[in-house]
């Protein structure tokens, strides 16, 4: 993100912390989702784009930037939505902000097959039910349209997400969360209340490479692309590392469930 934005997000009273978060969705946006999508012939200039759990929107501005003609963010965090909303209407933006639950309601009726993409980045492996939400995703994807998702595999080095937790040095423990659930949660006992509840429900989904297939096969997609990362990408924006692909041992599931850091799909809606 350029200084520019940044000064002018500043000078209309936009915080330091939502400045950080919204640039670096941004900037993995501009440097990896976007080229890498174009490369894959997953999306064009013209397209329109939907992201399920866009926070402030960072991601979806990189694609307008790079073409897109209409763009529509939803989540759950109303705070980080309307944190969106001012963003893009300081720099310029136009991007449909909703408040919307994609479990437990329908899409709105005007957002029928509308869209050629939609974006689940680190999402699916927090919901309860990932095949009602990718069954509901499914209708706002124009026929042919594709899904792309990314998560951690749960039994991942920090698939626990147990490194979220402030102030306990041992979260910082790769592979923590594998122990027993009974040690586990005695280890993690310091921290937001909300992230300790968050990382003990992680603990029951275990979210992982082949439950994603076998729901998006019941889902009714069809499946597209599929990426490993050793290093993922987002790390480029938050520690300065280049994104590392896993190269051999995709097929393994004990290699890609507890070697990865990322799991990438591109589901496409037939």
């Amino acid at each position: 993100m350029s200084s520019d934005k940044k000064q002018k997000l500043r000078e209309n009273g936009i915080t330091e912390n939502t400045i950080y978060y919204w640039g670096y969705m941004y900037d993995l946006g501009v440097t990896y989702i976007v080229p890498f999508l174009k490369k894959m012939k997953i999306f064009k200039e013209g397209d329109s784009v939907a992201e399920i759990g866009s926070a402030e929107g960072g991601v979806l501005h990189a694609f307008l930037d790079n073409g897109s003609n209409l763009a529509l963010g939803t989540d759950i965090a109303k705070l980080r939505l309307k944190e969106g909303e001012a963003i893009s209407k300081i720099i310029g933006y136009n991007i449909e902000y909703h408040y919307h639950d994609i479990i437990n309601e329908e899409p709105y009726p005007q957002w029928a097959e509308k869209y050629d993409l939609v974006i689940l980045r680190d999402v699916i492996e927090h919901l309860d039910n990932p095949e009602i939400a990718i069954r509901n995703i499914k209708k706002i994807i124009k026929p042919g349209g594709f899904l792309y998702i990314t998560f951690p595999p749960y039994k991942s080095p920090f698939g626990g997400h147990q490194h979220t937790l402030a102030g306990n040095f041992i979260t910082k423990i790769p592979w923590l969360h594998i122990l027993p659930k009974s040690l586990f949660f005695k280890l993690i006992k310091s921290g937001r209340p909300q992230d300790i509840e968050e990382v003990e429900r992680l603990k029951d989904l275990q979210f992982s490479p082949e439950k994603m297939e076998y729901v998006a096969k019941k889902a009714g997609y069809k499946l597209f692309m599929v990426d490993f990362y050793l290093i993922r990408p987002v790390y480029k924006m938050k520690f300065g590392f280049n994104p590392i692909r896993m190269r051999i041992g995709t097929k393994n599931k004990f290699i890609r469930n507890y070697f990865c850091l990322e799991a990438s799909y591109i589901l496409q809606s037939i």
